[in-house]
């Protein structure tokens, strides 16, 4: 009501944070360039294989990726990329100039470091990527990438020093593995240990397999033969990894191996973090992760959250999750904000928990300063499932691998209205069969938060929107229904207490909350007057791109 406002809402920003930036940090700021020669940087970033490589593939256009601690070295790769690229560009009398070759570099990724950024490429239209460092090694869906991982010293006795510190027994079984920028030294380690006497130590390579058992490398074992290389269980080693390795390798690998130890690489000039995890706390880890589950297992809406828009099959994963939701009887809806963070996240108070959709590695996302949980599609599968079938076993995976193929993406309104009808016929053989005419719906045993003990009446809010525009039928404010959808399919329905919000026929949680749950209705003074007027249709702007834009109806003139 207008009484109920007494004065119009802050907007602006108070004196005392003008002056403040309240964006984190960069990483960039941070980073300096280390002081290395050039003959030593040739080495670091492989620029004759890089050279070689784009040659074969006849790019003309290539996008340089880099992550934040490496960008101090960008401009120094583009010069000598550039200078190696010319060698030989005019050789061969008579015949055309060839196409001088562009690169660009992309600094700014739009979603994690470690995934190829083919949206920013794109923008250049790149013919293909170079992404150095560190990589999650997820295959792409558009365009062709050339990893250099660059290669990095390590001091070996160290190395070797802190292994015989972990590992006092000599008959110890140890598969040792590396950060990709160490990968070169797997090799050597190993036979260094073997003369010291460490019989059943085993290297790994690089493969790009994320869902292997561990994620993108292959197990070598010495005395088996290639084809039978696959088939040893870890569940009896241990594993030492050499490098910091990212938190969601070590959940992964906490149920796959005996334990995990680290060998951290100070001397790395591309460390932007001291931080080393303990392997020790991983249990401590899956439970809060657990208590994520049990968080989103009472959830009404839940939203997905598209957090790459490079990686191979997400189109489908997001088709599956969102039928997975829908099974379950739980609205969902897709999101997609780039980079997260909490302030992007909260102005979407309706939605109950998220669940990312990305990478093995960027799925996991930090709860710190989230008010809603964010899981990855692995836990919401053991989310969705009922309390007696639901076991915690210690696995976990963060990454859209594994998810079950989705089927082809129907129409959501054909669907609810099928569901509608077919909902509406059992709902009446359901109020004739039971005793007292009670339906199945209100038979059902109740559901309670297992965190708070609380009962919950509201998880599985379609099912109850479907049954009830099933029994109101028709009896709808001035709407008439067609197969179950609004006739009035561009407007959002205002339906009897207890009911959700129908928007273009369809049950809506979110325009539900909005409508009822939703304090701020926007500036004005005429707040829930009756007599309020349709706004007058929106006039169309500008269109198009910054070097030549169309206004309003100019388009449409030819």
């Amino acid at each position: 009501m207008t009484s109920e406002l007494s004065a119009p809402p802050v907007l602006s920003t108070p004196a005392e944070h003008i002056f403040e930036d309240p964006t984190p940090a960069s990483s960039i700021a941070q980073a300096k360039r280390p002081n290395r020669p050039d003959y030593e940087l040739y080495e670091v970033y492989e620029i004759v294989r890089t050279a070689i490589e784009i040659k074969q593939n006849g790019w003309n256009r290539i996008a340089l990726q880099f992550p934040d601690a490496m960008l101090p070295d960008a401009p120094w790769v583009v010069n000598a990329l550039g200078n190696e690229l010319d060698k030989g560009q005019e050789e061969g009398p008579g015949q055309e100039q060839q196409q001088r070759r562009r690169l660009y570099i992309l600094a700014d990724t739009s979603y994690s470091a470690c995934c190829v950024d083919e949206i920013a490429a794109e923008h250049a239209d790149a013919d293909g990527v170079v992404h150095y460092g560190r990589a999650c090694l997820s295959p792409t869906s558009r365009l062709p990438v050339i990893h250099i991982f660059t290669k990095q010293k390590l001091d070996y006795a160290s190395v070797t020093e802190s292994f015989e510190k972990e590992f006092s027994e000599k008959t110890e079984k140890v598969v040792v593995m590396t950060d990709v920028m160490f990968q070169e030294h797997v090799a050597p380690i190993c036979e260094s240990l073997r003369e010291r006497g460490y019989s059943n130590v085993v290297a790994t390579e690089i493969v790009r397999d994320p869902t292997g058992t561990i994620p993108n490398r292959k197990v070598i074992w010495p005395d088996a033969p290639a084809e039978e290389q696959t088939n040893y269980s870890l569940n009896e080693y241990h594993l030492f990894h050499i490098s910091t390795p990212p938190t969601s390798l070590l959940l992964t690998l906490s149920s796959r191996l005996a334990s995990l130890r680290i060998y951290s690489t100070p001397s790395s000039p591309y460390t932007t973090t001291s931080e080393v995890p303990d392997p020790s706390a991983t249990p401590g880890l899956l439970r809060r992760r657990y208590g994520l589950v049990i968080r989103l297992a009472t959830a009404s809406i839940i939203g997905i959250l598209v957090n790459t828009l490079s990686v191979k099959n997400y189109m489908s994963t997001i088709s599956t999750l969102k039928s997975q939701i829908a099974a379950a009887g739980k609205k969902s809806y897709t999101i997609v904000v780039g980079k997260l963070n909490a302030a992007k996240l909260a102005n979407f108070a309706e939605v109950d928990g998220w669940v990312v959709v990305g990478c093995w590695e960027s799925g996991l996302v930090e709860q710190e300063g989230l008010w809603k949980p964010v899981i990855t599609p692995f836990e919401l599968g053991l989310a969705l499932q009922g309390d007696e079938s639901r076991v915690w076993t210690g696995e976990w995976w963060g990454g859209i691998e594994g998810v079950v193929e989705a089927s082809p993406v129907k129409d959501d309104n054909a669907e609810v209205g099928a569901e509608q009808e077919k909902d509406k016929e059992v709902t009446e053989n359901e109020v004739e069969d039971v005793e007292g005419g009670v339906s199945d719906e209100e038979s059902e045993a109740p559901e309670f938060d297992l965190r708070t003990g609380k009962l919950v009446s509201h998880s599985r809010p379609m099912r109850v929107a479907i049954r009830s525009v099933s029994r109101s039928g028709s009896e709808t404010d001035g709407v008439d229904l067609v197969n179950g959808q609004s006739a009035a399919s561009s407007a959002i329905v205002k339906r009897a207490v207890g009911d959700v919000a129908l928007v273009n026929g369809v049950a809506s949680p979110g325009a539900e909350f909005l409508r009822s749950q939703r304090t701020w209705q926007g500036l004005g003074t005429e707040f829930g007057a009756e007599d309020d007027e349709e706004s007058t249709v929106v006039e169309e702007g500008r269109s198009g791109v910054a070097r030549g834009y169309t206004v309003g109806q100019d388009q449409l003139r030819t």
